[in-house]
């Protein structure tokens, strides 16, 4: 790896593909065309790889943090896929009890039975959720086998999430206790602006198609490490090489093949092909305009795509709050809390809060509201009553994800262009899923399927989704393994 690639990359690549961007769906891509025989040249701006899904060093507490927690679930299979390819999967925990709690402390659980088959598996544990009135319950079912079968026609807009759960009689303390836990944070939006299509998504592949489904996988370790050194080696042992504080300055080319890099040192680097995998409102500024830009208009499109911020609320303490791994905090301005344990450094206990869609948040005054969190944390849990807070961190990144808003979709560029040997990654394009880490990877996926089939070796690397189980093949239908195609 170099961590100042521009020396190296002033030469020719002829017959290697250059990844521009080093994020998650850049990462994916690399890695499926490397384990082909491909060669690859990653070329990331920034001094580690990952992107979004990155860690900063905090000087007072000496730990590489996450700006916010990541989480997948069961059902993302192309996320575990890569994972396992690379050798980083044992760096996750899966999490099978999900535990809630009200403002008073009381304390309910959610995991799925062993011997029921989807989606009843998780029947036995909702029926014993009493934050919710027998009648709500019974009416969240009804909504949730409603939206199971709910798909989106031509002739009428889609509608928000909000509007949607307010035409199936939801309450608002079903909504706020039951549905924005999941879909808030899976979406990261509000569920008056989310659109019911990606909500499906979640709740079908997450709750009701496959036992596993539901179960979370959170790393075990900050992601600046878990996309660090071990994958930067898996990826030199394929063949690839890493560039990083290696931006580029343009991507030049016609309509018929991109020709040409160019690095902001001023270096030419000539790909066979090339991925990009950069966020969504840079993506058009790095093609050289004229015929370029001309050819793929639909990056304009995605420009106006609405970004949607999460805040996450880093927290030490002199003492074990919890020994739970997570919670969902209900009722409560807190969304979730993760807990990362004991420090090295006798920094103390490390919790953090997560916020998604946390624009409200901007405003307020941060020591005041920090004072808001520790004590509905205490409100929760006894021992933070008398717990001394020794450091706390607020990190809000403003444009974590995109907003997953109504028309979004109609915004979202295919990872295919009309450029042979130009493909595009970023879960900013059709993925099929909000997003998230999983859309990221799938994006990576179907890139490197673009360019295998330009190269002549088609191959389809997309892995396909947990297999619904028999019951769940009756009442939900057929799957879907990749996006706009029934399996």
């Amino acid at each position: 790896m170099s961590s100042a690639g521009a020396s190296k990359a002033g030469a020719s690549n002829d017959g290697r593909v250059a990844i521009v961007g080093g994020g998650l769906a850049g990462l994916a891509a690399a890695a499926a065309l490397a384990e082909q025989g491909i060669g690859v040249d990653i070329y990331e701006a920034r001094r580690r790889l990952a992107g979004r899904a990155g860690s900063f060093f905090d000087s007072a507490s000496g730990l590489w943090i996450d700006h916010c927690q990541h989480v997948s679930l069961g059902c993302c299979t192309n996320l575990a896929a890569f994972c396992r390819r690379t050798g980083i999967n044992q760096r996750f925990r899966r999490d099978r009890v999900i535990t809630y709690f009200l403002p008073d402390g009381r304390r309910f659980t959610l995991a799925g039975s062993r011997w029921l088959p989807a989606p009843l598996h998780l029947g036995p544990a909702f029926l014993r959720l009493g934050f919710l009135s027998w009648r709500e319950r019974l009416g969240v079912a009804r909504a949730l086998l409603a939206l199971s079968h709910w798909h989106p026609t031509q002739d009428e807009p889609e509608p928000t999430v909000g509007q949607w759960l307010a035409e199936h009689h939801q309450s608002a303390q079903a909504i706020e206790r039951f549905w924005a836990p999941v879909l808030v944070s899976a979406l990261g939006e509000t569920l008056d602006r989310a659109a019911l299509g990606p909500a499906r998504k979640v709740f079908v592949d997450g709750f009701m198609s496959n036992a596993r489904g539901y179960e979370l996988e959170v790393p075990r370790v900050p992601l600046a490490e878990l996309y660090g050194p071990p994958l930067v080696a898996w990826l030199e042992t394929h063949g690839a090489q890493v560039f990083l504080e290696s931006p580029i300055e343009r991507i030049r080319g016609s309509r018929e093949r991109i020709d040409s890099i160019v690095l902001a040192s001023g270096r030419q680097v000539r790909p066979a092909a090339v991925v990009l995998a950069v966020p969504w409102r840079r993506a058009r500024g790095l093609l050289q305009p004229g015929p370029l830009t001309a050819a793929l208009r639909s990056l304009a499109d995605a420009e106006q795509l609405a970004a949607s911020p999460i805040t996450g609320v880093h927290l030490w303490f002199d003492r074990e709050l919890t020994d739970l791994p997570h919670a969902v905090l209900l009722d409560t301005t807190s969304q979730w809390l993760f807990n990362h344990g004991f420090g090295a450094a006798d920094e103390g206990y490390y919790y953090q809060v997560v916020i998604s869609a946390s624009r409200e948040l901007a405003s307020l005054d941060r020591q005041r509201f920090i004072d808001t969190i520790v004590g509905e944390l205490a409100a929760v849990f006894p021992p933070a009553r008398s717990a001394r807070l020794l450091n706390w961190r607020m990190v809000s990144e403003q444009s974590a994800v995109f907003s997953a808003a109504p028309g979004a979709d109609r915004l979202r560029p295919p990872q295919r262009t009309s450029i042979p040997n130009l493909a595009l990654a970023g879960d900013w394009t059709q993925t099929g899923w909000p997003s998230t880490m999983e859309g990221a990877v799938r994006s990576g996926h179907l890139a490197a399927e673009a360019l295998l089939d330009h190269f002549g070796q088609p191959t389809q690397l997309l892995v396909p989704d947990l297999r619904r189980g028999w019951l769940a093949r009756l009442l939900l239908g057929r799957e879907v393994d990749r996006p706009g195609r029934s399996s």
